[in-house]
C-alpha cells in the first residue's frame, strides 16, 4: 500500500509547493484536487499550462497522484444541476486522463439541494436511486472514453450508504471502470468500538475486489468525525483486513489539519 493525503488538506494554489508539503509531511501519493492548481474543484475548464504545472509538481516532488475529486450531487432534484455537474466532471475526467491519474473521485450525491453531503429523507426512495443510477451509467460513458476507473464512496448521508450498496450499483451499471473508495469512518454514524470494527470488517468483505483506494479518516462513538488513530476505528485491523483481501493502492487520509499530518503519517506508516 502507499501512503497519502488528500492535496487540500495544505494550503495553497501552487501545485509545486503544495505537493513538496504532501512530501515534506511523510507521504508518497496523494488524491489531487484542481483547487490545489488555482482552480474550481469542479472547473468550466482547465488550461494546458495549469495541467503543466501539475504534471511538473508531481515529478519534481515525487509525489504521484493516485486520485482526482470529481464531486457533484449525481442525485440533486434538478436535472440541470446534474446536467451541469456531469458537463464539469466530463472535464475533470479528462484532466486525469492527460495527467494519467488512474481514478476519478464522485458523490453520489443527496435529495439535500444545499449541501451534498448532507442527509435528505429521500435519499432512501427508489426516485433518488433512479437519478443517480443514470447520471452514474453517462458519467461510466465518459470515464470508458478516457480509459479513467471512476470512485464511489459509501457515506451515510448520501444515496449509496453502504458496501452492499456500492457493489448493487456497479452490479447494476455492468462496468468495471467502477471502483469503491472505502472509508471505516463513513460507514457508521454512532457505534461502539466493537461495532465499529464488525461494520468495517464485513464492508471490507462485501467490497473486497472492488476497492480502489481506501480513506483513513477516525469516528468518535457520538458521531464527530475525528483525526486517524483518535478516534474508534480500529486501524490495525482495519488495514490488516485490506492487506488480507489483496488490496495495494493507496491508503489516503484526510480530515486533519496540516500541523497533524506528519504523526499522522508517522502512524499509519507504522502499520502499513
Amino acid at each position: 500500500m502507499r501512503l497519502g493525503i488528500f492535496a487540500k488538506t495544505f494550503a495553497g494554489t501552487d501545485p509545486a509547493a503544495v505537493l513538496a508539503a504532501v512530501k515534506q509531511a511523510g507521504y508518497e501519493t496523494t488524491q489531487f484536487n484542481l483547487a490545489c492548481a488555482g482552480l474550481l474543484s469542479m472547473p468550466d475548464a482547465v488550461p494546458a499550462d495549469a495541467i503543466a504545472s501539475i504534471r511538473a509538481a508531481a515529478q519534481s516532488s515525487g509525489v504521484s497522484l493516485a486520485a482526482l475529486s470529481g464531486t457533484y450531487n449525481m442525485a440533486h432534484p434538478d436535472r440541470a444541476v446534474r446536467d451541469d455537474g456531469l458537463r464539469r466532471l466530463a472535464v475533470v475526467i479528462k484532466t486525469a486522463a492527460s495527467l494519467g491519474i488512474p481514478l476519478v473521485t464522485l458523490c453520489t450525491g443527496s435529495r439535500n439541494i444545499a449541501d451534498q453531503w448532507a442527509y435528505h429523507p429521500e435519499n432512501a426512495t427508489p426516485s433518488a436511486w433512479f437519478d443517480m443510477a443514470a447520471e452514474m451509467g453517462k458519467a461510466l460513458a465518459l470515464a470508458e472514453d478516457a480509459g479513467v476507473d471512476l470512485g464511489i464512496e459509501p457515506e451515510q448521508a448520501n444515496i449509496v450508504t453502504s458496501a452492499r450498496d456500492a457493489t448493487r450499483l456497479i452490479a447494476d451499471m455492468r462496468s468495471k471502470r467502477l471502483k469503491i473508495v472505502l472509508d471505516p469512518a463513513n460507514l457508521f454514524d454512532y457505534a461502539t468500538p466493537g461495532e465499529a470494527r464488525a461494520i468495517v470488517a464485513a464492508a471490507i468483505d462485501e467490497a473486497a475486489s472492488h476497492i480502489a483506494m481506501a480513506h483513513a479518516k477516525d469516528r468518535h462513538g457520538d458521531g464527530r468525525f475525528a483525526t486517524s488513530g483518535q478516534g474508534i476505528v480500529d486501524f490495525p485491523d482495519f488495514v490488516s483486513r485490506l492487506k488480507a483481501v489483496g488490496f495495494d493502492g493507496a491508503l489516503v487520509t484526510h480530515g486533519l489539519s496540516a500541523d497533524e499530518a506528519p504523526d499522522v503519517a508517522v502512524f499509519l506508516r507504522g502499520l502499513l
